[in-house]
Parts: structure tokens; C-alpha cells; sequence
């Protein structure tokens, strides 16, 4: 009885401390949290495309830059999906892309897993839907 008493009072004490806490407070959290936002803002917007995509899959993905700042060392990761299963990942080194300016970057994914899944849906066990995720990384200089 006294444990539980006392645990009531412990969850009363921590409830109204985060009741009574000062209005500034929770005012600078959200000031901090849309600055954060802002500072996360993304310079490039891509769009993706298959090439050919039987048992080897080309992944194609055009790269723009909306900012006008130059991009230093850009970098394209590509996961393939097929059927919501992970058939493989490539990479391309695409380089600098100027200030509003595009460029293109493509890369091959070549998997056995990727092999077995069209084989799959050759002989009609399984359908082939393919998904791309893109991850694009670089650097720029104010």
C-alpha cells in the first residue's frame, strides 16, 4: 500500500513539474526545431528511371541542383526492391553539378538474388515489381 502511494505521488511530483514548466521554454524548442528544419534543407531534387531490367537492372537517375551554390563530390547509393525484397545496391561517383544546373547517374545492379527473381517471374511464380530507393550525398561551400 505504501509503494504504491508513494509511486502515485512520484508520477503527481513529475506531472505538474512538466505542467509548470514556463512558457518560454516550450516557445524556444519550437524556435529551435523550425531552425533545424531550415538548416536540413536539400539542394538537389532526383527523379529515377529503369533502363533495362530483366535479370541485370540499369537504374538511371537524373540529379538536379535547385540551389545556387555548386555541389562538390556528389554521390549516388541505389537500393533495388523487387516484390518489397531487396535484390541488390550499386553506387556512382557522379562529381560536381554547378549551380541550377543537372546532371545524369547510373549504375547496374547484377545480383544472384536478382537472377533467381526474374527467373521466378519467367516461369510465373511470382510477379516483378521493381522499386528503386536513391540515396544522393555531397558537399558544398558557402
Amino acid at each position: 500500500m505504501i509503494k504504491r502511494l508513494a509511486g502515485t505521488v512520484l508520477v503527481a511530483a513529475a506531472a505538474t513539474s512538466v505542467l509548470a514548466a514556463p512558457a518560454g521554454a516550450s516557445a524556444s524548442t519550437s524556435t529551435s526545431t523550425t531552425a533545424a528544419a531550415a538548416a536540413s534543407a536539400q539542394l538537389i531534387r532526383t527523379k529515377v528511371y529503369f533502363g533495362r531490367c530483366k535479370d541485370t537492372c540499369r537504374i538511371k537517375v537524373r540529379v538536379r541542383n535547385v540551389s545556387y551554390k555548386n555541389l562538390y563530390n556528389v554521390k549516388l547509393n541505389a537500393s533495388l526492391k523487387v516484390n518489397g525484397r531487396k535484390a541488390g545496391t550499386c553506387y556512382d561517383y557522379i562529381g560536381t553539378i554547378r549551380a541550377r544546373k543537372t546532371r545524369w547517374a547510373s549504375c547496374t545492379v547484377r545480383t544472384r538474388t536478382l537472377d533467381r527473381m526474374y527467373n521466378n517471374w519467367l516461369d510465373g511464380y511470382a510477379s516483378f515489381n521493381r522499386y528503386a530507393h536513391t540515396n544522393v550525398s555531397y558537399r558544398y561551400y558557402r
